[in-house]
């Protein structure tokens, strides 16, 4: 006999918004909604997402707990709002179907590796570094040199093997292959209606649209069916005087900032 409230969700339409950088914090709160919509076992998920990306790992962890949610048989749609690229790309492939507004900037599907050579800089102001390491690339991309050329080899591999398992997972989300998804995956970014050309998106519409789909998909009346979120997301503004929520957005700005500097990332455009 099942509980009262598991037959009631079995009816719920779940939404889980993905705002801002997708970074720690933000891949836990959302992991842990999308652990407790399979739990509730809801039969589908509208995801919102407006993210211009984020790092690498956050995103496919993300990207793998969507795909084992839709394994159980929740029926998965992303609605893509003002920004979504990159990072919020790569999550968003995971749904079985997109959405994007016409006006929508999404894309910059690549990876970038960036670090600062202040050198010249340093040396003009009269500071030098002295450094001890274990190994021959432990300093790599330290802001007190430029890059080896041996280092900037090993670099480029990193960014290449990133970069195919982006892609990879965009040719399998989308259906496309990856040579058709090569075509465009150069860090350019799109509108909705140019990414649903191209494949990317499935259809043009609002978060209005995506849920009615998603209701349909799941068998839920569209008219009567309305979402229930799962995890929301902290406040951004707590008040003028800081307290744990506003701290929290400041890390995860600063985290994902920090990150920039010298970790692979799939990035929005500047």
């Amino acid at each position: 006999m099942a509980w009262p409230w598991r037959r009631k969700t079995r009816r719920t339409l779940a939404r889980i918004a993905i705002e801002g950088p997708i970074a720690g914090p933000t891949r836990e709160r959302v992991i842990q909604a999308l652990e407790a919509v399979g739990r509730r076992e809801c039969p589908a998920l509208l995801l919102r997402i407006d993210s211009p990306g984020g790092t690498v790992g956050d995103s496919q962890e993300i990207h793998a707990a969507i795909r084992r949610l839709r394994q159980k048989g929740c029926r998965v749609v992303a609605s893509f709002g003002n920004v979504s690229a990159s990072g919020g790309v790569y999550v968003g492939v995971a749904a079985e179907r997109i959405v994007a507004n016409s006006g929508t900037i999404t894309g910059s599907i690549g990876v970038i590796l960036r670090g600062n050579d202040l050198s010249r800089l340093l040396e003009r102001i009269g500071i030098r570094f002295d450094t001890v390491k274990s190994g021959l690339y432990k300093d790599i991309l330290s802001p007190d040199r430029a890059l080896t050329d041996d280092e900037r080899a090993l670099l480029q591999g990193l960014i290449d093997a990133s970069y195919g398992q982006f892609v990879a997972a965009v040719a399998e989300g989308r259906g496309l292959s990856q040579e058709a998804v090569r075509s465009f995956a150069d860090g350019r970014v799109f509108t909705g209606e140019q990414a649903m050309d191209l494949g990317l998106v499935d259809a043009l519409g609002d978060e209005e649209a995506a849920r009615r789909l998603a209701a349909e998909l799941a068998g839920l009346d569209p008219e009567k069916c309305r979402p229930v979120t799962f995890g929301k997301p902290p406040k951004r503004f707590a008040g003028l005087i800081p307290g744990r929520s506003a701290l929290r957005a400041v890390g995860q700005a600063l985290s994902l900032e920090l990150a920039w500097s010298g970790q692979p990332l799939w990035l929005h455009r500047p």
